[in-house]
């Protein structure tokens, strides 16, 4: 395994190791020895996964606090862009945003930290993203910035958008609750 910063403070790639034979792949996407070496303290409180066609758009998610979390995605079957956006008051990234291609074959991890908005993009039809929490789905706490509202070329002529995610407030009307450095 290895960790892999990005311009976004906290928010990390974990690059594990593919074992590959003539039966097929093995993927280890969490050890928690290995994160506590690295002084990533995570302990997993939910996980579930979600299938999406291609052009399908999820995002941009997360919850507020008390309910804020951290977050580790990845994907065991097909392909996405995955895109998160720094949602901390005070960060020298606030209102930016990383992207990077997540897929069952190049097996990354993406870790999560709180305060950033998180989404995708289907590149493949039945594309699986398994997410991980530190906490557990909160619906008074579940809020998102609108997909397209914060200067993100999506590549999508046509995206398949949920009701619920195109009612969300763009960035500049959302009032962030976050401050880079609390509970990092």
């Amino acid at each position: 395994m290895n960790i892999v910063n990005t311009p976004i403070d906290g928010l990390r790639i974990l690059e594990p190791k593919i074992f590959q034979d003539l039966r097929g792949r093995f993927v280890k996407t969490f050890n928690n020895d290995f994160f506590k070496e690295h002084k990533i303290e995570i302990e997993i409180k939910e996980s579930y996964y979600s299938i999406s066609h291609k052009d399908v758009i999820r995002g941009m998610h997360f919850q507020i606090p008390p309910y804020d979390h951290i977050k580790l995605v990845y994907v065991p079957f097909g392909k996405i862009v995955d895109v998160v956006l720094d949602i901390r008051k005070g960060s020298p990234t606030y209102k930016k945003f990383f992207k990077i291609e997540l897929s069952a074959d190049n097996g990354k991890v993406l870790i999560i930290p709180k305060g950033l908005a998180h989404g995708f993009k289907s590149l493949q039809d039945n594309t699986n993203v398994t997410y991980m929490q530190t906490t557990c789905y909160s619906p008074e706490a579940d809020k998102g910035i609108r997909f397209d509202s914060f200067g993100f070329d999506w590549e999508c002529d046509n995206p398949k958008v949920s009701d619920r995610d195109l009612s969300f407030k763009t960035l500049d009307e959302f009032d962030s609750p976050f401050v880079f450095g609390d509970n990092q």
